[in-house]
């Protein structure tokens, strides 16, 4: 029993510990483990102490059984030679007793060897049980699978998700904070105008690391929803719905979010705006949980000092993203004079007929195709967002083409959305060769606009002015002190204003339109090819700028079917002058095609699709983190989608949507390497490099909410837009 006991106890102690993991989150399991070990440890210093003690007590008691003489005999004369005879005969005597009792033992040692195995092996497999899920832990593959797990397997709604790399949401800090607050737990149903509003304080503890995890779950028939995140003024968090199924979906996504750390650290009104409609028809609601995680693990700088670029309406509970063209989007701030970095992000995307910006054709055109498809949407397929400071240009945003997950074709984005579409990126705009200028102690105008592309009567293509309707737009500026500078650079530098070299973009154009054999207009081709650069610098920085766009589009059978291939491209440079200039760069490019055929009778429509999209970031970092890469320090992104999906509905009847996608995704950031490839089909995951899923997929096509035409479905193509 020597070696089965302490595997009893093994067993026992290790099965006890599981039960303990399971009571404590996650976050905890760390904190159990050296608990474990000196528990183990004190246990097995305590046997040995016992043993050891029972060993002495039986060498005494033989010493003494052997010694115990008579007084008469030792007086009789038989001195030591009697003892040491007696003490023989004693030891000859216990150890014939013990090998009689050895031989009885005999055959039972190979049912003590077997129990001794089976007990072994379960031993072994939870030590090694334990040593995942702690390396789970540190890595922070566990929140992924977890939050899996909780999220489809608990509730048995299908898991929707985009591929992007994982942000832990546990603690891996040596101290100060390690807590998980609930910051919203609310049902999005009929909210247009209504967004969540609730008041945060921050946590008693030193932190300086905030992750949030974004749960929703939605069932029924709706449409795909823009939602944004506001503290107090400024939008942290932009992101978008899935479309909901019959049965039920659920999506998990986790965000870091210390970049606004000086926002965290003071009492806040969080706002969440998440504009939904229910009706009979279009019945789903979006249940929302919202969870921060705070620690304390030596992250990265944060702006001291975060102002925003919005409407500024939380006093009176309301979101504050500006609405473009209708809104005057000017605000005024006083800057610190002890800035010394200065960084704007842009946060824009386009709806209603705005959303799909990169198939809308020039003005001209708008009404070539009304007697079929009805009105195009115009302005070109370019767009340019610009950031004026003091009526000044200061630098501009070539957006990135968004596609919600009810854009193109519906089946393309289920289960897995598209690029983005979980967590819209904001470029940034490094404002530091402005500083000296805002640093005199004045207010000055900060300025967002958006602009399309309309052509003169003589063929030349200039910069609108102006867009459709429309896009929801805000800005921040994040502003970075140093802890120690003089009074007098300070004065040296004020009211100094940058060197500009900003010329108007460069454009070329191209349009055809085709009549048939009847004078009706049978085909639309058109072109825009742009580039632009752009360029501040003051005494300390230079902020340039160049980029350049392709839109190739092409229209035709009457306007039911439309193709458009774009590309997007540039860099942007900010470097530190003086005597050993530093500079840090970003790259970046969207690819985009996308083909579409509408087909429309008088009980029926149908869609067939194809597509192919990207995109590629390489940054070498900035001051802190970013909240166009998403992470600090270098960078790289590389991630494609692709696939085929079909759209068929009938009066009265179902609506079916076929659809393949493939997504590839590699990235590395934070030090650490990322990639993953995925493949679903008609709904299923059938291949997927994560998770080992590798199958066929036997559904015929996924059940999707029916509407009277196309556009009331994707916003674009034949037929009339609806609420």
């Amino acid at each position: 029993m020597t070696v089965l006991r302490p595997l009893l106890v093994s067993l026992s102690l290790q099965i006890s510990y599981l039960c303990i993991l399971k009571t404590l989150p996650p976050t905890d399991h760390l904190t159990a483990l050296p608990g474990l070990a000196l528990f183990l440890w004190t246990v097995a210093s305590i046997v040995f102490v016992l043993k050891s003690r029972q060993r002495d007590q039986s060498e005494q008691s033989l010493s003494i059984d052997t010694l115990q003489i008579g007084a008469s005999e030792i007086q009789k004369g038989f001195g030591s030679t009697y003892i040491y005879t007696k003490a023989g005969e004693y030891t000859e005597s216990k150890q014939k007793e013990q090998n009689k009792n050895d031989s009885k033992d005999n055959p039972r040692f190979g049912l003590k060897l077997a129990v001794t195995m089976v007990l072994a092996i379960p031993c072994a497999l939870l030590l090694v049980a334990h040593a995942r899920l702690i390396a789970g832990i540190h890595d922070g593959s566990w929140d992924t699978k977890r939050n899996s797990l909780q999220a489809s397997d608990s509730t048995g709604l299908q898991e929707v998700f985009q591929v992007y790399q994982p942000v832990s949401f546990t603690s891996h800090g040596a101290s100060g904070c390690n807590l998980d607050v609930l910051l919203m737990d609310h049902m999005f149903g009929a909210s247009y105008g209504e967004p969540f509003v609730g008041e945060y304080e921050p946590p008693r503890c030193e932190f300086d690391t905030v992750r949030i995890n974004l749960t929703v779950t939605s069932r029924g028939r709706q449409y795909d929803r823009l939602a944004l995140m506001y503290l107090g003024d400024t939008e942290v968090f932009r992101t978008s719905t899935a479309e909901p199924t019959s049965t039920g979906i659920v999506w998990t996504y986790v965000k870091e979010m210390s970049q606004y750390n000086a926002l965290w650290k003071q009492p806040q009104k969080l706002i969440f705006d998440l504009g939904n409609l229910i009706t009979d028809v279009y019945t789903g609601s979006y249940n929302a949980t919202l969870t921060a995680h705070f620690s304390n693990e030596g992250n990265t700088r944060a702006a001291n000092y975060i102002l925003p670029i919005s409407g500024m309406k939380s006093a009176s509970n309301s979101a504050s993203a500006f609405t473009v063209p209708s809104d005057n989007t000017t605000v005024k701030h006083t800057i610190p004079a002890a800035a010394s970095r200065a960084v704007v992000s842009i946060s824009a995307c386009g709806q209603s007929t705005e959303e799909f910006w990169w198939s809308n054709v020039f003005s001209e055109d708008t009404e070539d195709f009304t007697s079929t498809v009805g009105e195009l949407y115009g302005y070109s397929p370019f767009r340019e967002i610009q950031l004026y400071i003091d009526g000044m240009l200061a630098g501009f945003v070539w957006p990135f083409p968004i596609i919600f997950t009810g854009g193109v074709a519906p089946g393309f984005w289920h289960p897995i959305v598209g690029i983005d579409a979980f967590d819209l990126r904001q470029p940034e705009i490094d404002i530091s060769p402005f500083l000296p200028m805002l640093q005199d102690g004045e207010e000055h105008s900060f300025e967002i606009r958006v602009t399309g592309v309309n052509i003169d009567a003589d063929g030349t293509a200039t910069l609108a002015d102006t867009v459709g309707s429309y896009w929801v737009v805000t800005g921040t500026i994040f502003l970075y002190t140093e802890e120690h500078k003089g009074s007098e650079d300070l004065i040296a530098r004020s009211s100094s204003m940058p060197h500009l070299e900003a010329p108007e973009p460069k454009f070329t154009v191209t349009r055809d339109l085709v009549q048939n054999q009847t004078g009706g207009n049978n085909s639309l081709s058109y072109s825009i090819v742009a580039e632009r650069t752009f360029s501040a610098t003051s005494s300390k920085y230079s902020w340039t700028q160049s980029l350049s766009f392709s839109n190739y589009g092409y229209l035709n059978q009457q306007g039911y079917s439309q193709v458009n291939r774009q590309l997007t491209s540039g860099k942007a440079t900010i470097t530190e002058l003086g005597d050993t200039p530093s500079s840090n760069e970003t790259t970046f490019n969207y690819p985009l095609l996308v083909n579409a055929t509408y087909g429309m009778t008088a009980n029926s429509l149908s869609i067939d699709s194809w597509m192919k999209r990207g995109l590629e970031i390489e940054a070498s970092g900035g001051p802190g983190i970013s909240t166009y890469t998403l992470v600090s320090g270098p960078s790289q992104l590389h991630t494609t989608q692709s696939g085929q999906a079909s759209y068929n509905s009938v009066t009265g009847g179902n609506s079916t949507s076929t659809a393949n996608t493939a997504d590839e995704f590699y990235s590395t950031a934070n030090g650490e390497s990322y990639s993953r490839s995925v493949r679903a089909v008609n709904g299923d995951v059938v291949f997927d490099t994560r998770t080992g899923i590798q199958s066929v997929s036997l559904s015929r096509g996924q059940d999707v909410l029916g509407r009277g035409n196309v556009r009331a479905m994707l916003g674009r193509g034949p037929g009339h837009p609806t609420n």
